[in-house]
């Protein structure tokens, strides 16, 4: 495992070798005025299609990479429609979803305010890689 820069340090990732590559499962950032989230550079290519944000489970946001979502998420929504579960799920995930493209000169989502608020999120941020999404909370 190879640490980048401490855990004071806004640009703090942690990396884990896997063959010769190292994936990134986890960073902290502050979010600048605009709420704007700056993605690791070793990320932005997962995020190269665009960026999918949505409530999590319980009071954090996902981040999805687009793909991601069209490919996994989006077909377990389309479920039966008598399903309660599914229909849970689908409130769950589309109350304030958005898409948008990652900002390609600084590698930068906006994250909606009620999205933050939810998340009880105000300017520092903790991302935790969680299989093929991410989780972004206020604590870790």
């Amino acid at each position: 495992m190879v640490n980048r820069g401490t855990s004071k340090n806004k640009n703090y990732i942690k990396q884990i070798w896997k063959g010769e590559m190292a994936t990134v499962d986890y960073f902290e950032r502050k979010l600048d005025d605009k709420r704007r989230l700056t993605i690791p550079s070793e990320l932005r290519a997962e995020f190269s299609n665009g960026v999918v944000v949505t409530r999590g489970f319980s009071n954090y946001i996902h981040i999805y990479p687009k793909s991601v979502w069209d490919e996994q998420v989006e077909p377990q929504l389309k479920g039966n429609i008598l399903d309660e579960k599914i229909a849970d799920l689908n409130v769950q995930f589309r109350i304030g979803k958005s898409e948008s493209p990652l900002d390609a000169k600084q590698g930068r989502i906006t994250l909606d305010q009620h999205l933050l608020d939810y998340a009880g999120i105000d300017r520092q941020v903790y991302a935790v890689r969680a299989g093929s999404y991410w989780r972004l909370t206020k604590t870790i």
